[in-house]
């Protein structure tokens, strides 16, 4: 359980990023008249956040991977000592 305790911080550190970097750029937008629309920085915004969607999940599945794998070493080495007595 202690691995999962970096990952629930995660989505909040995220978002609170997320918002800021949000109102960050669509205020520069607004005053410096960039030639970007903001249709184009909400698609790009978008597009960032499906790829930090799949970036979580992946995550995820590495550390179910991670945690079966050292599942499946503790019960070997058990049966290792097992086997040597």
């Amino acid at each position: 359980s202690t691995p999962n305790a970096p990952e629930d911080d995660a989505p909040n550190r995220y978002s609170r990023t997320d918002r800021t970097t949000c109102s960050r750029y669509g205020r520069d937008a607004s005053s410096s008249g960039s030639s970007l629309p903001s249709n184009t920085l909400e698609k790009t915004i978008e597009e960032l956040e499906r790829e930090l969607a799949k970036e979580r999940q992946e995550n995820a599945r590495l550390m179910k991977m991670t945690q079966d794998k050292e599942e499946l070493i503790g019960k070997l080495k058990e049966e290792i000592d097992l086997l040597n007595r």
